[in-house]
């Protein structure tokens, strides 16, 4: 009797701290992403996240997206995206990469998937690029282009030009949105008090980066997921699935307006668990 107290006591505590320590069952992917792409986490490290914000945003605009992806036990990082120039911002990112270890998922949203684009050109950490209501050109392309290739967006309508110094002398042209057409525009499904924040705090952008063409598309050679805006008004839904599907991405659709990080963060999220859990 003595004997099997003294077994029990050893098995007991060794069983209890395997079930403890056992992962705990991912949520279930949305309906469309495939059941794949949801598995659970099994090797490690976690990749970090990179979340790049697009025009007429700023990196808080990711704070309920930053909010999940640090509950589910993901690094993450949200740099301020120049807005300058695609070259440039492109370059900006690279270097932001480079300062960290281990794989990396980027994630892009509007403007910001063309930058995540050529700045995962050649960077075999990058594990999978995630756009989200976003470009996702291929070489020779701009981001203005691509908005024009099908009808639905007003953004046109709703931006004032203001003139700012170039760094070598001159001036240049960047845009912002009228912050009376805010909210309808750019974040309609985000409470009013709040879009009137998101206004007011909006990072113009230059005229020369939507102009600028891509020179590289990594989405060629790297996994991609990709989240339709399907209420969007910037870049239209239509364009949205064209460069979704000539990607070869993942699509996820969703009834929301273009400041879908803001307003479906829950969403966004998943998507981007999906693509880190399918490519560890």
């Amino acid at each position: 009797m003595h004997l099997k107290r003294r077994t029990l006591a050893l098995v007991l505590p060794a069983t209890l701290a395997a079930l403890v320590g056992a992962a705990p069952v991912p949520p279930a992917a949305p309906a469309s992403v495939p059941a794949a792409a949801a598995g659970t986490d099994r090797h490690e490290p976690k990749p970090t996240v990179v979340l790049v914000h697009g025009a007429f945003a700023d990196a808080s605009s990711w704070s309920g997206t930053i909010r999940g992806l640090q509950h589910a036990g993901y690094p993450v990082l949200a740099p301020a995206n120049p807005l300058r120039g695609l070259a440039a911002d492109t370059a900006y990112l690279r270097s932001v990469l480079a300062a960290v270890d281990g794989p990396v998922i980027l994630v892009g949203h509007s403007y910001g998937g063309a930058v995540i684009s050529g700045a995962a050109v050649g960077d075999s950490r990058v594990r999978a690029l995630v756009y989200i209501a976003a470009f996702t050109p291929d070489k020779g392309e701009s981001a203005a282009e691509l908005a024009a290739k099908f009808p639905g967006s007003t953004l046109g309508d709703t931006v004032n030009p203001r003139s700012y110094p170039l760094p070598g002398g001159g001036t240049g042209t960047e845009l912002v949105i009228d912050e009376v057409k805010f909210h309808r525009q750019f974040a309609a499904d985000v409470p009013t008090a709040d879009a009137a924040v998101m206004a007011v705090t909006q990072r113009p952008v230059a005229t020369a980066a939507l102009e600028e063409k891509a020179g590289g598309a990594a989405w060629k050679t790297i996994p991609s997921w990709a989240l339709v805006a399907t209420a969007d008004k910037n870049i239209p839904p239509a364009a949205q699935r064209w460069m979704a599907r000539r990607a070869g991405s993942q699509v996820t659709e969703v009834e929301a307006s273009h400041a879908v990080a803001v307003s479906r963060s829950a969403v966004v999220t998943r998507v981007i668990l999906a693509a880190a859990r399918a490519t560890r």
